[in-house]
């Protein structure tokens, strides 16, 4: 210990020494520059650091020059060895990249040119990762007549259902509404997205309905207008079927006749049955309709149902025939049933009997909905009680098209729409509708939701579009046939109905027994349906026109 404290003082002894050396070496350079220059003391210390500090900066300066020249000599031979990499061998350059580097989207992500609002949006809505970025030159942004479409591309490791899953969050991102935005899916690439941000809620203004060309020109049958304006609808009735729910007063009947002037306009040549549950939603068009019934009782929709299943099985039986014969198969005039109010139609009553009819009902009419597509014959259901005992379980699962308007819970409409409905791509929930709009509804096909509101013709233009039908399938009857000369003389009197006794006698049936009478008559006509009312039995002008039009 003594060594070392003896030690440490000399050393302490030699530094004072030293510094008192250097202080006088700096005295006597300061006096001689003092002595040579003439000035005073201050001034000759204030000089001589000022010459100490310019020398101190240019130092500086040069040594930075060097070091960017040095760079710049590096930069030239990285890029020319680049180069000769380029020609090397695919397997070699394999060897020498880095891994990050083999995502361009993922390797310096910081450095890439990144689309500012998506970028942000989509990584606070954990779509992407926060080291990801949207490039900005994979981006395209088009204006609509109702908002702006977003085309993009996402990350390599993404794919459109990162943004399908988030859809709610990514709308809020955007400071919009689940509603506001609308989701479509690339067909060849699982990356890109088209997201649809509307500037309003969607039908904040109503769009015109539209003409009889773009009816015609749509590319299947129109039911209403997407968000952006265009016709929406499905592509066809052909081997399909349609269920309508949604709550009282929320545009059901409304949509359902903006449906059946559509297929008027763009279907061609059909029959149409129709069952008006609200005795007077579907009038309109009961002179073009083969069998039209204005009625809440459940026995009248089952013998609709029945009829419409007996013409089915003897379709069937003639394309069995066919078959057999090894001829080609029949092509029939399709048939479309239509059934406003349909719940009533479905419940049973507190007796067995009806119990028991309410079940063959059901039976039956799940038979006309899943077994009578392939013969040409299609339904649809329309219900303003989307509950789950509304319509039974076996007829809902039958229908390929499903339409459900505003609804007050997500349990109803999983009714409507299908138990997985909210398992499937970009699904839009009916709770969210606004109410206050008629029309709007979620329209479910193959698998897509569209957000749709139908259309309100007037009723100058539907009954031009059934007054043109009618006309048309008239003047395709035989010139000469008993049906039409009945037509005609119904007509030429102004009448809607007829009785036997007066229209025999203008047919040249001159029976004198009534009921030999009448049965001729019949006969003659062909078998159309006859009524019975105040004036006597006799025959209905919509029905014997019903009767002509009606085909096998």
């Amino acid at each position: 210990m003594g060594k070392k404290n003896q030690q440490a003082g000399d050393d302490m002894a030699g530094q004072a020494a030293g510094a008192i050396g250097c202080l006088a070496v700096v005295f006597g350079i300061l006096a001689a520059i003092k002595d040579k220059l003439g000035l005073s003391w201050p001034a000759t210390v204030l000089l001589t650091a000022g010459v100490l500090v310019a020398l101190g900066y240019g130092a500086w300066r040069l040594r930075s020059r060097v070091v960017r020249l040095l760079n710049g000599t590096a930069k030239s031979a990285a890029k020319s060895d680049g180069s000769l990499k380029r020609e090397a061998p695919a397997a070699a350059q394999q060897q020498e990249t880095p891994v990050a580097s083999l995502d361009g989207e993922q390797a310096g992500a910081e450095t890439l040119p990144a689309h500012p609002e998506l970028t942000a949006a989509l990584r606070t809505a954990g779509v992407i990762g926060g080291e990801q970025v949207i490039r900005a030159d994979q981006v395209t942004i088009a204006p609509v007549q109702t908002g702006e479409v977003y085309d993009f591309l996402v990350p390599k490791g993404r794919t459109y259902e990162d943004v399908e899953k988030r859809l709610g969050t990514v709308a809020g991102m955007f400071g919009v509404t689940r509603l506001h935005l609308t989701m479509q899916r690339s067909r060849d690439n699982e990356r890109r997205v088209k997201l649809l941000k509307l500037h309003e809620p969607p039908f904040t203004r109503p769009f015109p309905a539209p003409t009889r060309q773009e009816i015609e020109t749509f590319a299947g049958v129109p039911l209403g207008h997407d968000v952006t304006g265009q016709l929406a609808g499905v592509p066809t009735f052909d081997k399909a079927s349609l269920l309508v729910a949604g709550m009282t007063q929320m545009g059901k009947t409304t949509l359902v006749n903006g449906l059946i002037t559509c297929l008027l306009i763009a279907y061609g040549e059909f029959e149409l049955y129709l069952l008006d549950g609200k005795f007077c939603g579907l009038t309109r068009f009961e002179s073009i309709a083969t069998r039209y019934e204005s009625s809440d009782d459940p026995a009248v929709f089952w013998a609709m149902v029945r009829e419409l299943n007996q013409r089915s099985d003897d379709r069937y039986a003639q394309i069995t025939e066919a078959i057999r014969n090894r001829q080609p198969v029949p092509k029939f005039k399709p048939v479309i049933f239509i059934v406003d109010e349909a719940a009533d139609f479905f419940a049973s009553g507190a007796t067995n009997e009806e119990k028991d009819q309410a079940k063959e009902i059901a039976k039956d009419t799940r038979q006309l909905v899943s077994k009578s597509l392939e013969s040409g014959i299609s339904t649809v259901l329309m219900t303003q009680r989307p509950s789950v005992n509304a319509i039974p379980v076996e007829v809902r699962d039958q229908f390929l098209y499903r339409m459900c308007l505003y609804v007050a819970s997500a349990g109803t409409a999983k009714v409507a729409l299908g138990d997985t409905y909210f398992e499937t791509v970009a699904p839009i929930n009916p709770v969210l509708l606004d109410p206050d709009i008629k029309g709007q509804a979620v329209l479910f096909v193959n698998g897509r939701s569209t957000l749709i509101r139908g259309f309100n013709f007037d009723d100058k233009f539907i009954w031009d579009v059934v007054d043109k039908r009618v006309a048309k399938r008239m003047e395709s009857l035989p010139e000469e046939t008993p049906l039409k000369q009945a037509i005609e003389l119904m007509r030429a009197k102004g009448v809607d109905f007829m009785t036997t006794p007066d229209m025999a006698p203008a047919l040249g049936i001159l029976e004198d027994d009534p009921v030999k009478r009448g049965k001729r008559l019949n006969e003659f006509l062909g078998g159309p349906p006859t009524h019975k009312n105040a004036q006597g039995r006799g025959y209905r002008l919509d029905e014997l026109v019903a009767f002509a039009m009606s085909g096998s």
